[in-house]
């Protein structure tokens, strides 16, 4: 009976399928740890001087190897000078006796100083690479190499347009392809009025990376499209000068003539405040090749252009010229009428 009451205790038992492990992961964490780390220097191995002013930014090596491949060579595997190997110097006859000669004796007197000072050892030296580097990064700003290193620390980072291209070309460098793709992505969303004329000035210290010639494409088709909008920008007179006459020199450009001449206006009025000796006229030359005059009502020319003394005279008279011209057509078939009017009133 006891037996029989043991064995339907067991039938009666549940059965476990449930795993005798659990995995618990806490990310925000880490990288909030991650972010502390990276951000107190005492904590870091390496320093880099970063662009023209030379701003500190602190990280950890093993951090940085184990992220990217370009890291790991930079900070981890330093190019030992190549030397062609010398040939040893020959010793005469009589020198290499002496030395032979003197060899028993001398490894006598080795053995003696082991001896002597067996208990004395030297301190060992620590790696090279457990030093602490500072490097110079004169390729980016501080704000995008800070980022990038914000990223490799935590997994994470906030791309803004200010420096979304800065940040796009340090990951491609850097060799960090996911988060040059994330960039990528980011750009289709982050164009617009607001920030063209960011993402444009950016493109100016890294004009030499690949990836910012795609941008700049996207870029310059979306002023196309938006001419009118973005030449009316404040922040248009923050572009570089020859970025100016790109956008005024485009045939895709969707903007009126006396916009493409205001915007020109306001960029160099913008200069001039900036470079008190230098005319304004002399920056507006600059631009009048890509603005056609002829294409302003005559009107606005005389009433907003011409007063200002800016756009020659020639020019002016050329413009007003030319839409004599086209008118004349209307002007003869209006004149060839009037025989016929005459002789029909008599």
């Amino acid at each position: 009976m006891p037996e029989a009451s043991s064995s339907s205790a067991m039938a009666e038992a549940p059965l476990c399928d449930e795993p005798d492990f659990n995995t618990f992961e806490n990310k925000s964490g880490l990288a909030e740890d991650m972010k502390f780390l990276a951000s107190m220097p005492e904590l870091c191995d390496v320093t880099f001087l970063v662009g023209d002013t030379r701003e500190p930014v602190c990280a950890v090596k093993a951090v940085l190897a184990a992220r990217s491949r370009v890291f790991h060579k930079m900070l981890y595997q330093t190019p030992s000078p190549q030397r062609k190997k010398e040939a040893p110097p020959k010793e005469n006859k009589l020198r290499l006796f002496l030395k032979r000669s003197s060899e028993p004796l001398l490894n006598l007197q080795n053995a003696a100083q082991q001896r002597g000072f067996s208990q004395q050892l030297a301190p060992i030296q620590e790696p090279q690479s457990n030093q602490h580097h500072t490097l110079i990064i004169e390729e980016f700003e501080p704000d995008v190499f800070r980022q990038l290193i914000e990223y490799i620390h935590t997994g994470c980072v906030t791309l803004q347009p200010r420096t979304l291209l800065g940040v796009m070309n340090a990951a491609d460098y850097y060799g960090l392809d996911e988060l040059r793709r994330a960039c990528a992505g980011f750009v289709q969303c982050c164009i617009n009025v607001d920030t063209v004329c960011a993402l444009l000035a950016s493109a100016e210290r890294y004009i030499q990376y690949k990836c910012t010639k795609s941008l700049v494409q996207k870029v310059l088709e979306f002023v196309d499209e938006h001419g009118n909008e973005v030449l009316n920008l404040g922040s248009f007179t923050l572009l570089p000068q020859h970025v100016v006459r790109l956008i005024l020199a485009r045939d895709e450009l969707r903007a009126d003539e006396f916009t493409k001449f205001q915007a020109a206006l306001m960029w160099g009025k913008k200069y001039c405040d900036n470079n008190p000796n230098t005319p304004l006229k002399d920056v507006i030359g600059n631009f009048l090749e890509y603005i056609q005059f002829h294409k302003i009502p005559a009107n606005v020319l005389m009433r907003e252009v011409h007063p200002l003394g800016l756009v020659p005279y020639s020019i002016i008279m050329n413009a007003l010229a030319y839409q004599v011209m086209q008118s004349i057509p209307f002007i003869s078939s209006w004149r060839d009428h009037i025989p016929w009017l005459i002789s029909t009133s008599s």
